[in-house]
């Protein structure tokens, strides 16, 4: 017997999520599937990534406590298409199947795992994409003479003098550069100290 887990969303306080998770409670007994465990979020918009109930859901399916998880519809799940392929996609590589109602995507056939392929490999293709767009930006950066990364921090011998007597720690913070910075800084400078 499957483990189920059932999600709902509404994304105003007004709204009522008991529609929808009637609807999936009577699949699920359709279906035979027992005592599911209920994630809802109200109030919350399907265009935020991170929402109290998906998070704890997402908690849960890594630690593989439901087999199957049941929503109304995909854009309960989410609004921004690649987070949503990307869940869908990380729902599958835990082995977690997954039923929409209303699209009648249901992955624990082999018509809706054939759907669920589809659906990674466009979250393969969009993930290139974004690939590319991201090494274009730094070529074009790069090109027109941007420096990346982080701006060079340096610490001058005035500055390791007035600050030797303190520890790298309060010195770096004194400073306001990071510890390592003045950690190498104080080495080269005193480079017996490297030796030991």
């Amino acid at each position: 017997m499957p483990r189920i887990a059932l999600y709902a969303r509404v994304s105003t306080l007004e709204q009522q999520t008991e529609n929808q998770l009637a609807e999936l409670r009577r699949y699920a007994e359709a279906r035979g599937w027992s005592m599911p465990v209920e994630y809802v979020d109200k109030g919350v918009s399907g265009a935020t990534d991170r929402r109290p109930a998906l998070d704890a859901l997402l908690r849960d399916a890594r630690r593989r406590t439901f087999d199957v998880l049941v929503c109304w519809r995909l854009d309960r799940l989410g609004r921004n298409l690649r987070h949503l392929i990307t869940l869908l996609d990380e729902l599958q590589a835990l082995g977690i199947a997954f039923v929409s109602l209303t699209e009648g995507i249901d992955a624990t056939t082999p018509a809706g795992k054939l759907q669920m392929h589809i659906l990674g490999a466009i979250a393969e293709f969009e993930r290139g994409r974004i690939v590319e767009r991201v090494r274009a930006g730094l070529a074009r950066a790069k090109a027109q003479g941007t420096r990346l990364g982080r701006r060079p921090t340096r610490v001058s011998s005035a500055d390791l003098t007035r600050t030797a007597h303190l520890s790298v720690r309060a010195a770096a913070k004194q400073l306001g550069v990071p510890r390592s910075v003045l950690h190498r800084a104080r080495l080269s400078r005193n480079p017996l100290e490297q030796a030991s």
